[in-house]
């Protein structure tokens, strides 16, 4: 089982969720992926469980729950009066899914601190508590440009004082990388599991599932092995 989350929204999660799910399945694992609260779908276009299964066709994809509007999932549940995520129901969600499949992939949304749902005391929850609670490692996708840094290290270490073992994806590997992307690069490495060619979103899907272990370690089932070489590649 494996965490997906970031240091903030937009920044490559559920891309990266496809990409392991199609190395995990290239290695001959039986692969869930599930997300346990989706927004936004008042904005149209494919939720990201579709997006994942389009890209990666995952044998099980699931949403436990979906909110209008594109806000946290406990501040989305609450304005649309519906019942928001409760903890333990999503852990019970995982663990039977867990028990069916070789891997898990859960994607959060936002960043690691970002309000779900709630305990049974009404007490709200976050994904760092949904990590804790099932004792599992966690990937964190992060920007490749200026500011990615300090937001890297802030959510590791938050990992960190919790006990969670993390790795580093980064979500969009620049066509063009200029000073700081080298810099961001050379600094991430000692975390670094993963990186993804900009854009690589948009490719056709059995490219994609080509392609998807040349972007990750074999932490998460890839063979990437030598950083500046792949980033000159991609190039």
């Amino acid at each position: 089982m494996v965490l997906v989350t970031g240091t903030d929204t937009d920044v490559g999660k559920t891309i990266v969720t496809a990409a392991i799910a199609a190395a995990a399945q290239a290695a001959g694992l039986k692969v869930a992926v599930i997300k346990p609260g989706q927004t936004g779908t008042t904005l149209g276009g494919p939720t990201d469980v579709e997006l994942i299964q389009h890209l990666a066709a995952p044998h099980t994809a699931k949403t436990l729950a979906t909110y209008p509007e594109p806000l946290a999932p406990l501040a989305a549940a609450r304005v649309a009066e519906k019942a928001p995520l409760e903890l333990y129901e999503v852990v019970d969600e995982i663990r039977a899914v867990s028990a069916e499949h070789d891997l898990v992939l859960v994607e959060g949304a936002g960043g690691l601190l970002v309000p779900m749902g709630v305990r049974p005391s009404g007490d709200p929850w976050t994904f760092a508590d949904l990590a804790t609670t099932l004792g599992v490692s966690t990937v964190v996708v992060a920007r490749a440009g200026l500011g990615t840094l300090n937001h890297t290290a802030l959510t590791l270490e938050a990992l960190s004082r919790r006990g969670v073992p993390a790795g580093v994806v980064l979500g969009a590997w620049p066509a063009e990388p200029e000073l700081v992307h080298w810099a961001n690069l050379s600094e991430l490495v000692p975390n670094l599991v993963g990186a993804l060619p900009d854009g690589a979103g948009a490719m056709e899907p059995g490219v994609f599932r080509r392609s998807a272990p040349g972007w990750l370690t074999p932490a998460l089932y890839g063979v990437l092995d030598n950083w500046r070489v792949w980033a000159e590649e991609i190039r």
